[in-house]
Formats: C-alpha cells, structure tokens, sequence
C-alpha cells in the first residue's frame, strides 16, 4: 500500500501536465521543472535516508516518510503559483524517497538472492498498481473537479495506509534494530560502494536508466496523447495506464522469466523490446497504437529494470538500505536530467523526436549492461 501511495505520486502528473501549464500561464517544457524538483529531492535525500534506515530500521522510517509524505502531497492544494509547486513537490519528493528503497532493502535483509527478483516483483504489484491507475484517476479528477482533487485524494489515501502497515509491524514499530548501526551519517557505506567497480557500473546503469525512461520518455506520454491526437486529460489518463497492464503481467510472470532467460537474457529483452516500443511511440499514427505499445512498454521495462533493482540489493549487504539509497539516488537524478533534456527536445522537435532518440539510447544500454556490468559475478566482491 505504501508503495501504491509512492508510485501515484510519481505518475498522477501525466495527464495533469498541460492543465497545470494552463493554469499557470507557461509552456509544457517549463511544467517540466515540477516533475524534476520532485525527482532531484527524491535522488539528493537518499544520501540521509539509506544510513538512517539502516540505523533506525527500515520499515519504522517508511511509516514516518507515508504520513510526511501523505501531509505534503495534500499540501500541493495551497500552491497559487508554478515557483510554489515546485518548492512543494520537491519537499514531497524528499520524504517519499524513503519509501520504497528502503522497503526494497528490507526484502534484501530477508529473502535469498535466488529468489529475491521473484519476490521483488510481488512487493512492485503495489508500484503497478499505480501505474494502472494513477494516470487515469488523475485525468478524472483533473477533467471534473480540477488538478487539486487528485493531490488532495492521494494525500488522504496515503495517511491512511499508515494504520495497517502500523499494525503490521506491531511492537516494531517502537523498536530499533538490533545488532552495531552505521556510525554518524554512514557516508562510508557510499564511499564503499563507488570503490567497487560493480557498484560503479550499477550506478552508471541505474542513472541512464533514469535519464531515458523514467525522465526521457515515459512522462510525456500522457501530454503526447492530448497534444498531438487531441484526447482529454481523462481519455489520456486511461491510455497511460495501459503500461501499467503489462507491468502487472510481470509481477505474475517474474519467476518464471528469470528461470528461463536469466538476468543477461532478461535485460537484453527487456531493453530490445522497450527500444521497439519507444519507437512505436515515434511513428504511431493513431491513438490507439500508442496503448498497444505502452501495454507492452510495461512488460519489457520491469524485465530490464527488475534485474538492476535485484542487484542494487546485493551490491553492499552490510550497509544494505545505503546501496538501494544510492540506486534510487542515481536514478532519479537520472529522471530530473532527462525530463528536462527530453522536455527541451520535444519543445524544439516534437514529441516523435524525442521518443526515437529514447528508442536508440535504450537499445545500446540493454546491450552495454549486458555485456558489461553483468558479466561481472557477485557484486558483493566488487568484481
């Protein structure tokens, strides 16, 4: 549930992208800057939150950053300017970055790495979720009531998934971890990991990733639909999650992909499959191929994301939340970067332009990853 709050919040904007540019009286490109405030806060924080939830515990630190963040996403109602907004997501963005990385280090902690992607992609059904319906509820309420009611629902959404995971949690909520914790901030856990050439080329992978997809292509989508085949912000909404169709089949299917491709192979596909998509996007002449493809989109993303996400919580086991913080820290500095580059080359060429060039980009780094970083063994090595 709490993942479900923290995705929503990373892709209700899509279809929400040109009403905000209306209201405030700007162009799409300098929306843009919202999308990247949240993300540049999302990736910075993560240089506290990882050492201080391998300090304080995981799951005791998620349950405070849901009610911060809940508070903020709430508070995106008072924003009466686009300079308020981005001062407002960014703070949103810092609180929510404690989330699911460190959710994702808690599976790290508790589960053997032959099994781990498996059941990572179990624990991302809540991520898709939002992927399927955040867009679309977004575009709902954005078309009828005005962009506000969808910050304002999510917030109230996400205080309240705060009681079961409290429950949950029970008297652990109350109690640190036991065992020695990281001392002062833990900057020698990312200190360790950049020594490693392993986590050198995960941290690589992780902010090219970010910087072509999560900020390249896949924000601008939901503006694609509306700009250039003329649907509402609800219509738009619905087709967006379309991509969270095909994430959801991967949550089902994860076992068995790794079983039968293996990392290399599923990263490989996964990118091959992802770059054929994006140029889907580039030439598509209907609406309707732009869902097909985003459907699809969903699928080959998580099989190219999921084996990097599996490695960022193997790749520094004693400081284990600090390594997923880094990951996350490289990939939504990656986001802001790419959101704002790719915001300017469709600005200048179009909404085809960018997604192509997102296309080819992807395409070398499947191989690039596979070729490379994965031919390395047990990145706890450093090898």
């Amino acid at each position: 549930m709490a993942a479900f709050a923290a995705g929503c919040g990373m892709r209700m904007l899509d279809p929400l992208l040109p009403m905000v540019g209306a209201e405030f009286g700007v162009s799409l490109a300098a929306v843009s800057v919202v999308i990247a405030a949240f993300s540049i806060a999302y990736g910075a924080g993560q240089i506290v939150v990882g050492p201080v939830g391998d300090r304080h515990g995981k799951l005791r630190v998620v349950c405070a950053a849901v009610v911060l963040y809940g508070i903020l996403t709430a508070a995106t109602v008072l924003a009466t300017s686009l300079s308020l907004m981005v001062v407002i997501r960014a703070m949103t963005g810092l609180v929510a970055g404690a989330i699911i990385p460190l959710a994702l280090a808690w599976i790290g902690d508790t589960v053997d790495y032959a099994d781990r992607q498996a059941v990572l992609g179990r624990f991302l059904t809540g991520m898709v979720m939002a992927q399927l319906l955040a867009a679309p509820a977004a575009g709902v309420l954005g078309e009828y009531f005005g962009w506000r009611a969808a910050f304002l629902l999510l917030g109230v959404l996400s205080i309240g998934c705060v009681v079961p995971l409290s429950l949950r949690l029970g008297r652990g909520l109350w109690q640190r971890p036991e065992g020695p914790a990281p001392r002062g901030l833990g900057l020698s856990g990312f200190q360790n990991l950049l020594r490693r050439p392993a986590g050198r080329r995960l941290l690589l992978a992780a902010t090219l990733d970010g910087f072509l997809l999560f900020g390249g292509a896949f924000p601008f989508i939901g503006a694609f639909l509306i700009e250039d085949f003329h649907l509402s912000a609800a219509e738009a909404g619905v087709a967006v999650a379309g991509f969270g169709v095909g994430a959801f089949a991967y949550t089902r299917a994860a076992r068995w992909l790794v079983a039968r491709l293996g990392e290399g192979g599923l990263v490989l596909a996964g990118g091959m499959l992802l770059a054929a998509m994006l140029m889907g996007f580039a030439v598509a002449w209907h609406w309707a191929v732009v869902v097909a493809c985003q459907v699809v989109a969903g699928l080959a993303f998580f099989m190219f994301h999921g084996v990097l996400q599996a490695r960022a919580t193997e790749a520094l086991p004693e400081a284990r939340a600090t390594a997923v913080s880094a990951f996350a820290m490289a990939l939504f500095l990656g986001q802001s970067l790419g959101s704002l580059l790719f915001g300017a080359v469709i600005a200048g060429a179009g909404y085809p332009a960018g997604f192509a060039l997102a296309a080819v980009l992807a395409a070398a780094l499947s191989v690039w990853i596979k070729t490379r970083m994965l031919t390395s063994t047990a990145m706890k090595h450093g090898r």
